[in-house]
């Protein structure tokens, strides 16, 4: 088993408890390196983001290099190189839910939070951002709220889910899916007129010139 060590930056460390929490994950990997990700995950879980100290302290716990580190936490959009806000809003753009409306969704998301994909609202309660396939191609157009996934979505819906969230608390283990009735070809159409929408048997065509 490796030896615990115990590694302090200044400007970063991680509370006593979830350092040998660290330790206990590292200690389980024949390569250090091998628990990156659990290792980010902690980090992330404590910090809410992974700052280029939490980055180089990494690095020094897994022998690697800060660059090493800094390369994947940019790859998996499940990690924060900045701060985030209380909610993180990922909607897929992959080609299944970009085919049935997720465009629609994302501009309804900037319009009513006043935001950019990659950015936070003033109040930091809503951090929006675009990501690629998060396997719900069945159900999209999606999106992750934290670790919950809400599916089948339509601009209404998302309405009813920004309130639910401005009145709630964030809750850490509430990671059950909701999956609301598959909209109808009619609302798939408003998301993108320009689209031919297949939904179950049948198909609904809606265009202009």
């Amino acid at each position: 088993m490796a030896e615990a060590r115990h590694i302090e930056r200044a400007g970063f460390a991680l509370t006593p408890e979830n350092e040998r929490r660290v330790d206990e994950i590292v200690a389980r990997y024949p390569e250090r390196q091998a628990a990156m990700l659990p290792v980010l995950w902690a980090v992330q879980g404590e910090k809410g983001w992974i700052s280029a100290d939490a980055m180089e302290w990494v690095a020094r716990k897994l022998e690697c290099t800060a660059a090493t580190v800094q390369s994947v936490v940019r790859f998996y959009t499940m990690f924060d190189d900045r701060p985030v806000g209380m909610y993180k809003l990922q909607v897929c753009r992959t080609l299944s839910c970009e085919l049935m409306g997720a465009r629609r969704v994302i501009d309804h998301l900037r319009e009513r939070l006043g935001v950019e994909p990659g950015q936070t609202t003033e109040d930091g309660l809503f951090t929006l951002q675009e990501v690629e396939c998060l396997a719900s191609c069945g159900t999209g157009p999606m999106l992750q709220c934290n670790l919950k996934f809400y599916e089948n979505l339509t601009p209404e819906r998302v309405d009813a889910l920004l309130e639910l969230l401005r009145g709630t608390d964030p809750d850490p283990s509430d990671i059950r899916p909701v999956i609301y009735e598959r909209p109808d070809p009619e609302a798939y159409a408003r998301m993108d007129p320009g689209a031919v929408v297949t939904v179950g048997v049948g198909t609904s065509g809606a265009g202009g010139s």
